[in-house]
C-alpha cells in the first residue's frame, strides 16, 4: 500500500484565531470578532470527548507546516482536501454574519494554507442560509489555484438538501465543474429540530452514533427530488457518515419507486443507479464488524472500487491511517479508493 499515492478528502485545518480572523473581515463584524470573538450554538450536549487526537502536539495544529509533515509527506499524500471547521457558521440564522464569515474563512485559508503546499486543496466555505449569497462566494473563488470542492454541512439544516432552494447553488456548481462535499456540523445540531429522528440526543455519543441518519434523509431528499436528473453532471461526496447504510438505502429507494413512481415522474433511472452516477462516499469512519469479511461483503454490495474514496479525518481523535483499509481489497481497489475516485471526482491532474 505504501507504493499508492493518497488523496485525502477530508483534512481539518484549525479556525484562524480571534485576531486572524478579524483581519479578514469587513465591518460591522470586524469589531464584533476582534472583540468578542465568533458567534457559537450551544447543543446542550457535552462533546470535549470529540475534537483532535491527544497524542499530536496541539501547539502546532495551527502551523501548516506540521500538516505537511504529520499527514503529507508521513503518508505519501498527493492531495489533500482542506475541509475545515464549520462551528461559525452552521446553523447561524443570521446570512449577513454568515456570509462574511465565509468570505473571511476563504480568504485566510487561501492566503495561509494553499501556498505552503501544493498538495494542499480548499473545500469553499458558503452560507447555505443565503442561497444567492452562497452563488456569489461560488463565482468570486471559482477558477482560483487549489479550489477543489463546495462544502455543504450536513447537520445543522431546516430545508433538505432535495427542496429547490438549494437549486441556485447546484447550478453554479454545475456550471463551474465544482463538486459538493458534505460534511457533518456536529456541534450545530441544535439548529435543527432535532437531532436525531427520535428527538433531541442526550449525548455527543448517542449524536455521533445517529450521523448516517442525517445522510441516508439527504441523499433520499436530492434523489427522490430529481437533483441530480435536472443537474446531471452535479458530484457529491456523503463524507464522514460511514459506508454500511447505503445499501439499505439504495435497496429500499428502488424497491419504494417501483410501486410509486408517479410521485417523481422526473426520474428516468432507477434511484440507485443516480447514487452510482453522481454520489461518492469516503471510508472514514469505515465500519468495524465483528467479523472482518464482513466488512468486504459490505465493500462489495456498495461498489466500493468506484463508489469509495480515502478521507482521513485528520487530526481529529477517530483519525483512520490508509492502511486501516484491509489489504484483502487487492492493489486495483485499493488504488481506486486511495487515489483514482478522487481524483477523478475533484478533477484532479
Amino acid at each position: 500500500m505504501s507504493t499508492i499515492s493518497i488523496v485525502d478528502c477530508d483534512v481539518h485545518q484549525p479556525s484562524p484565531t480571534r485576531e486572524q480572523l478579524a483581519e479578514y473581515l469587513d465591518e460591522p463584524y470586524r469589531t464584533e470578532v476582534a472583540k468578542h470573538g465568533t458567534r457559537r450554538i450551544a447543543s446542550g450536549i457535552r462533546g470535549e470527548d470529540g475534537g483532535n487526537r491527544r497524542d499530536l502536539d496541539a501547539r502546532r495544529l495551527r502551523d501548516p507546516h506540521y500538516y505537511r509533515e504529520a499527514l503529507l509527506d508521513r503518508y505519501g499524500h498527493r492531495f489533500a482536501l482542506l475541509s475545515g471547521a464549520t462551528a461559525s457558521i452552521a446553523g447561524m440564522p443570521d446570512p449577513d454574519y454568515v456570509n462574511a464569515m465565509c468570505k473571511a474563512l476563504n480568504d485566510f485559508y487561501m492566503a495561509h494554507w494553499l501556498p505552503v503546499d501544493p498538495r494542499f486543496h480548499l473545500g469553499l466555505k458558503i452560507a447555505l442560509q443565503d442561497p444567492a449569497g452562497a452563488v456569489r462566494e461560488i463565482e468570486r473563488l471559482a477558477g482560483a489555484p487549489q479550489v477543489a470542492a463546495v462544502c455543504f454541512f450536513a447537520t445543522a439544516n431546516r430545508i433538505p438538501f432535495g427542496d429547490r432552494y438549494y437549486w441556485p447553488i447546484y447550478e453554479a456548481c454545475e456550471r463551474h465543474n465544482l463538486p459538493i462535499h458534505i460534511h457533518p456540523s456536529t456541534g450545530s445540531t441544535l439548529a435543527n429540530a432535532a437531532m436525531t429522528p427520535a428527538g433531541h440526543a442526550t449525548t455527543y455519543l448517542e449524536s455521533h452514533v445517529c450521523m448516517p441518519q442525517f445522510y441516508m434523509a439527504q441523499l433520499a431528499s436530492m434523489v427522490l427530488n430529481g437533483i441530480f436528473e435536472k443537474f446531471p453532471r452535479l458530484r457529491v461526496a456523503a463524507v464522514e457518515g460511514g459506508v454500511a447504510w447505503l445499501p439499505h438505502l439504495l435497496w429500499r429507494m428502488d424497491a419504494e419507486f417501483k410501486a410509486l413512481r408517479q410521485q417523481a415522474p422526473f426520474l428516468k433511472m432507477m434511484p440507485s443507479e443516480y447514487v452510482k452516477r453522481n454520489v461518492r462516499l469516503t471510508t472514514q469512519p469505515v465500519e468495524e464488524p465483528p467479523k472482518p469479511e464482513q466488512l468486504g461483503q459490505i465493500f462489495d454490495m456498495i461498489g466500493a472500487d468506484q463508489i469509495l474514496m480515502y478521507a482521513s479525518d485528520f487530526p481529529h481523535w477517530d483519525f483512520d491511517e490508509p492502511t486501516r483499509l484491509p489489504r484483502s481489497l487487492g492493489e486495483t481497489t485499493l488504488r481506486r479508493i486511495l487515489h483514482d475516485n478522487a481524483c477523478e471526482f475533484f478533477n484532479l491532474a
